[in-house]
């Protein structure tokens, strides 16, 4: 059952590049219809990143993320104020 999707003139415009390159480049054609259904194939496979992609932002990180960053921590041996901070920042 096919079931229409309306999308802007940019959109459409970027489907039918992805539709030609793929024709080009593989000497195949597909459907944009096929086309489309693969790359939501391809989204729901990688729901995380498509669910991360509609968030404000980043912050706060992830537990994985602030594990990430206290790893790449590491000690000069070397006290740091806040003036210190402030000099390097803005001389």
């Amino acid at each position: 059952m096919a079931t229409a999707v309306k999308v802007d003139e940019d959109a459409k415009d970027r489907l039918e590049e992805l539709q030609a390159e793929i024709r080009l480049k593989t000497g195949e054609r597909v459907t944009q219809q096929e086309l489309l259904s693969r790359l939501i194939d391809d989204a729901y496979e990688s729901k995380a990143a498509v669910v991360d992609s509609f968030r404000d932002s980043a912050v706060p990180l992830s537990d994985d993320e602030k594990a990430a960053m206290r790893a790449g921590q590491f000690s000069s041996g070397v006290e740091t104020d806040e003036d210190d901070i402030d000099d390097i920042l803005y001389g």
